[in-house]
């Protein structure tokens, strides 16, 4: 009972963590240190929960995007769309074969969930003096596509806050415009990152033998169950509300995670 309960935590924080802009990477290290530290197929498989969720919530969306290229704002913004999701993977590609690799330490999170944290609460000032703008420019497209490589890289950054403050930074100063389009940006970049750890955990030889299936089904239900309910409340808040409580929260989990480093309970 205790592996199925442990199972379920590990859900429900990858589904609140996933796509809100606080870091899944930092929030699983540390219940992986108390709870057990799991498969690389697990972490793939309530990812990808989290992935079928949001899919579920913007797939008018996305099908408006696929059959709407009659219309020459769905047919800019499709385009716009593709080609934010080429630049991030072509990075990534480049990023990969330079031998740059998303760290699990615990210092190096705690910095990024601080840092981060202080870079929200300067970014939202910036951006509250300005006009709120929804147009997606080629200028977002190109920034968003380099800010997910580089939460890529630097773990505890967070792929969904790097992609909508980078969106906010470079001209699209609307939070829900900059929230929609970094989701949707990530969808495609998660279903690729998790088929790439996939095949990278069955090569390796670190398949499914450590984990439960009936785990598995249990982690993923509870993931995308979890996603879907804290994206849709995402959705809703940021309509009348700026980021700056995130930014507070990152503030004291990265003293927190620092303090957990310096008394040896993290490394």
């Amino acid at each position: 009972m205790s592996d199925i309960l442990n199972t379920v935590y590990l859900g429900i924080i990858e589904g609140i963590t996933e796509f809100l802009p606080i870091s899944s990477t930092a929030h699983l290290l540390i219940a992986e240190h108390w709870l057990g530290e799991r498969s690389e197929l697990f972490n793939v498989v309530i990812q990808a929960g989290a992935i079928l969720a949001i899919v579920l919530i913007y797939w008018q969306r996305l099908l408006g995007l696929l059959i709407g290229w009659s219309q020459p704002e769905n047919r800019d913004y499709a385009i716009k769309y593709v080609a934010s999701v080429l630049i991030t993977v072509v990075l990534a590609f480049i990023a990969t074969r330079l031998g740059f690799k998303l760290s699990d330490a615990a210092r190096p999170i705690a910095t990024a969930m601080l840092v981060g944290g202080i870079l929200i609460l300067i970014i939202e000032s910036a951006v509250a003096r300005r006009a709120q703008v929804e147009t997606l420019t080629w200028n977002v497209v190109v920034w968003v596509g380099i800010a997910q490589v580089i939460a890529g890289i630097f773990p505890g950054t967070s792929r969904s806050a790097a992609a909508i403050f980078a969106a906010m930074l470079a001209g699209m100063t609307s939070r829900p415009a900059a929230t929609e389009f970094a989701f949707l940006v990530g969808i495609p970049i998660m279903f690729a990152a998790s088929g790439y750890e996939y095949l990278k955990a069955r090569h390796s030889g670190a398949g499914a033998a450590p984990e439960n299936w009936d785990e598995l089904a249990i982690a993923f239900v509870v993931s995308g169950v979890v996603a879907f309910i804290s994206v849709k409340w995402l959705l809703q808040y940021v309509r009348s509300h700026r980021f700056t409580v995130f930014a507070w929260y990152r503030i004291i989990a990265g003293i927190a995670l620092f303090a957990l480093v310096a008394n040896g309970t993290l490394s």
